[in-house]
């Protein structure tokens, strides 16, 4: 119940820090922490689809809300831009004008079905960004096999490394806590295939397939060269095994985002300039794989760290920041309150 409580407050206090910001931007407050630019963050773009149990809830926002917040931000002034021409248009805006670039992670099918229309009718930019051992089914997506197979089942017995642990899930509440217990094993332990491997073999012992989840959930190859023949699409690089690259030797890290270069140029015929670091938080990615990132040959790199851009983000273009249009606050005056950059200058503070 502890649990539930705090999950709740810290919601209501993300809430009402929107809240805030929206009323201090429409006073004119903090104005600096605007910055002169926007990468907004989205993965799945489709209907909601309601569950009683539904970790990734975050993950996924609606094609109504898409267009609101692309309605919202035309509103106030913002220029849509290719997240590949964005720093050269930041090295040269004028004190009033603003850019936003929109990315999709992992290449979801929904971003094709559910989000291109949006963009397209709108004729807003967007970039893909490609992990490449999804698209070619050769690897699972583990927090998505771990919400099936928790949804699924009473109770699960589950190596955590301390020895097996029974985990019950007979109520959504005990489903959400086996959730961030499971997930928080996946990224803490240094072998994070090991540990996603271990996943696998659990799922498939009660009969779920990970790999199709991945062939039900994302674009194929052909499919994201079919996707390019939009002239707002551009595809990114996102790694092949979507792993956190800081905990990857140098040799495995420089690969990951090798490789997963060279699949999106066989697929696009066309060299990414853009590269998105799986996950994205401090712990993921480091120091090294920007530089990995500018010896590579890509023009600039995103984090997930929050945060608006301005000049100063063109000193070190491989650790951009981003804004999540994250699920479980899908209202039009949140999106204003985010492209503000107040709630991150509080952050800050």
């Amino acid at each position: 119940m502890k649990t539930v409580l705090r999950q709740f407050a810290r919601q209501a206090a993300i809430a009402g820090g929107l809240e805030f910001a929206h009323l201090a931007g429409r006073a004119g407050w903090m104005t600096s922490a605007r910055g002169r630019g926007a990468i907004f963050t989205l993965h799945h773009v489709r209907p909601k689809t309601a569950h009683a149990f539904d970790p990734n809830a975050h993950l996924e926002i609606t094609p109504e809300f898409l267009e609101e917040a692309i309605g919202n931000l035309a509103a106030e002034g913002y220029t849509f831009v290719p997240l590949e021409d964005l720093l050269d248009r930041l090295a040269g805006a004028g004190e009033t004008e603003r850019f936003a670039a929109f990315t999709l992670d992992d290449g979801y099918r929904n971003n094709a079905v559910h989000a291109q229309p949006v963009f397209t009718r709108h004729k807003v930019p967007f970039t893909v960004f490609v992990t490449g051992g999804f698209a070619a089914r050769t690897h699972s997506i583990w927090w998505e096999t771990l919400a099936e197979l928790l949804r699924g089942v009473p109770s699960i017995e589950y190596e955590l490394g301390t020895g097996p642990v029974t985990l019950p899930l007979a109520t959504p509440h005990q489903k959400n806590a086996a959730f961030r217990r499971i997930a928080a094993a996946i990224h803490a332990n240094p072998d994070e295939a090991a540990a996603v491997t271990v996943l696998d073999r659990v799922a498939r012992s009660y009969g779920i397939d990970p790999l199709m989840i991945t062939e039900r959930l994302v674009l194929r190859e052909p499919e994201l060269k079919s996707l390019t023949m939009n002239p707002l699409v551009t595809l990114g690089a996102h790694t092949m095994s979507h792993r956190a690259l800081a905990r990857l030797t140098e040799e495995g890290a420089r690969g990951e985002m090798n490789l997963s270069a060279d699949r999106v140029q066989e697929i696009s015929g066309k060299r990414p300039m853009t590269f998105a670091y799986p996950y994205g938080f401090p712990s993921a990615v480091s120091g090294r794989e920007h530089r990995f990132a500018h010896e590579l040959g890509f023009k600039l790199a995103v984090t997930t760290e929050p945060g608006t851009l301005d000049r100063r983000s063109l000193e070190n273009p491989f650790a951009l920041s981003r804004i999540s249009l994250n699920g479980l606050y899908q209202k039009s005056k949140y999106v204003s309150a985010l492209a503000s950059g107040i709630p991150f200058k509080l952050m800050r503070r």
